[in-house]
């Protein structure tokens, strides 16, 4: 035996006393570089062991030349802090270093501004740190002084002290109800200072949260109720003792444990968005399988929202309904729809048409996307009945009955009521719909169309993306009877991310709006007849849920109100597609 070390006897201790434990979120932090050396102070990381997270620190890489690398990283991580060190280099946003700008670091600089976007993308929380904080500024379109006291307006504190990192040397004022006041529970703090850039120009989507005397930013938020925060002050050397860590250190780690949730969650949950436009960009050099700056539907924002499915509709805008006009609608939906099966077929190792309830499991197990078809607009089928057996065989699963305008079917919600409801042809039309499986959507429609249709359907009704009337006065959301006469059919009611029905007076809506129309519905129908419907890439789209990465981040504020896992399992899907298989069930012939 080893009489100095024995490491059977360690080890034992190290494997003694089983019991169930949660997983601690893994934190990466980013590393200095120096003498051909990652480093980083050992604070970083005893922090977030302090805060009850894993540390895992990341040295500075080449991110384009090692490629997938990136992206490997980043999926193995529930929070991320970017470190202190030295100066941004001023040419990554566009100025020329003056005289007073210090060492820049050159093997961090790139690296980092390339892995806040794709972090942030990821919707990842975030948390910066002195340099952090400019890094994350510039990376999102900002600026960095390069010298406050150069540049800066009357600078006179001293940022750079002599005293010891534990030490504070000057104050800051908080932002009364920011998320950094909150963190601290106050509205001035004594902080430390080792610095002599700061924050200039501040990037669109983020709000200063907290200054220093002399006007100095110290800490910026997002304004998009994300994860994000940055500080230009060193928490991990200040107030930490092991028991208590530092405010900050606490937030990433709690932040990051609610996104391991939240993954987690959509890892079991088969995650559905039953409304969204994306064939409107068709002939537009759009580009499916990349990060599209125009789409809000894309794979890689699937995939980084953890969206496991939509349902892509061709929509027809009302037009006259001559018989030319009706022909042409009907050329234009089947235009729409082979083109929705042309992109997916281009990508079709990732993602594939989907057709029933099944298919989206079994291409969820199998690790690809679904895509789903449907028709905005019963303007697509003219007056030929047979064109709904026909468009039922092509796969499309819901047909919306009116958009904006009446159609030879019923009235619209912003129509002239011309048919005090749903035509005698509508009547046909959702009885023809019924017999050949495809649901039937009620968005856009009027009150008495609803209502007419609810009484006609011999299956369950779906709106697939409409709001609450009650929160916000539009014709297009539904009012607390018709919610309530919806639920007991069976139908259901997906929550509309547009701007325009779920604020009135046309203030902006957020986030906050679609919880709070979520809740309300919940409230009024039960929560197994409330889903999420989003109308991306058809205007859909609000600060905090702007595109398809956000809706991982959607699944957190659901998290923190009342809503538990199983209850996300219903609103991702599982309402929507219970009517599905009901509709689908009693199709009646050969389809």
């Amino acid at each position: 035996m080893n009489e100095y070390y024995d490491l059977n006897t360690k080890y034992a201790k190290l494997t003694t006393g089983f019991k169930a434990r949660d997983s601690r979120p893994v934190i990466g932090i980013t590393s200095t570089f120096n003498d051909a050396q990652s480093q980083l102070n050992q604070v970083y990381y005893t922090s977030i062991v302090k805060a009850g997270g894993v540390p895992y620190i990341i040295p500075p890489f080449d991110v384009l030349a090692e490629g997938g690398w990136t992206d490997d990283i980043l999926d193995s991580l529930d929070g991320i802090v970017f470190s202190g060190g030295g100066d941004v280099n001023p040419l990554y946003f566009n100025e020329q270093p003056i005289p007073d700008l210090h060492a820049v670091a050159t093997e961090r600089d790139e690296m980092e501004l390339l892995l806040v976007r794709r972090s942030a993308d990821k919707q990842i929380p975030i948390l910066g740190i002195c340099r952090g904080i400019q890094v994350m500024n510039v990376a999102f379109g900002g600026t960095v002084l390069q010298d406050i006291y150069a540049q800066g307006d009357n600078v006179w504190i001293k940022h750079s002290q002599n005293a010891p990192r534990f030490a504070s040397s000057h104050t800051v004022s908080l932002e009364p109800g920011s998320l950094i006041a909150r963190i601290y529970g106050k509205q001035e703090l004594a902080v430390n200072s080792f610095h002599h850039q700061a924050v200039g120009q501040l990037a669109p989507g983020f709000k200063v949260t907290a200054t220093s005397p002399d006007g100095v930013i110290e800490a910026m938020e997002s304004t998009e109720y994300k994860s994000v925060l940055g500080v230009q002050w060193h928490p991990e050397c200040l107030g930490n003792t092991w028991d208590t860590p530092s405010n900050v250190f606490t937030w990433i780690v709690a932040e990051a444990k609610s996104f391991k949730e939240a993954k987690e969650i959509h890892k079991r949950v088969l995650s559905l968005d039953s409304h969204c436009d994306t064939p409107m960009f068709f002939g537009q050099d759009i580009d499916f399988g990349r990060l599209d700056p125009t789409l809000k539907m894309d794979l890689f924002k699937m995939t980084q929202g953890r969206l496991d499915a939509v349902v892509m509709v061709a929509y027809l805008k009302q037009l006259e309904r001559d018989e030319k006009s009706l022909m042409e609608a009907t050329a234009k939906a089947d235009k729409l729809l082979t083109g929705i099966e042309t992109m997916v077929n281009a990508h079709s190792d990732v993602v594939s048409i989907a057709y029933t309830p099944e298919d989206l499991y079994r291409n969820k197990a199998e690790g690809r996307k679904s895509i789903m078809l449907g028709i905005e607009n019963g303007y697509a089928i003219g007056k030929d009945l047979s064109n709904i057996e026909r468009f039922r065989k092509r796969g499309v699963v819901y047909m919306t009955l009116c958009h904006n305008g009446d159609n030879d079917i019923c009235d619209s919600a912003k129509g002239n009521h011309e048919h005090g409801g749903v035509s005698p042809f509508g009547e046909q039309v959702i009885r023809e719909m019924n017999r050949v499986g495809m649901m039937v959507d009620l968005s856009h429609a009027g009150d008495e169309s609803f209502y007419d249709a609810l009484e006609i359907s011999s299956t369950p009704i779906v709106c697939t993306h409409s709001s609450s009337r009650a929160l916000c006065a539009h014709p297009r959301n539904l009012t607390d009877d018709q919610l309530r006469a919806l639920a007991k059919a069976g139908g259901v009611a997906q929550v509309n991310i547009y701007c325009d029905f779920l604020r009135d007076n046309g203030t902006e809506a957020s986030v906050v709006d679609a919880v709070n129309h979520l809740n309300h519905m919940v409230d009024v129908m039960g929560i197994d007849h409330v889903g999420i419907g989003t109308d991306f890439d058809g205007g859909g789209g609000v600060p905090g849920l702007d595109n398809a990465s956000d809706l991982i981040t959607f699944t957190r504020h659901l998290l923190r109100q009342r809503y538990s896992a199983d209850d996300l399992r219903l609103f991702w899907g599982e309402n929507f597609l219970r009517v599905m298989r009901i509709a689908q069930s009693q199709c009646k012939g050969a389809l």
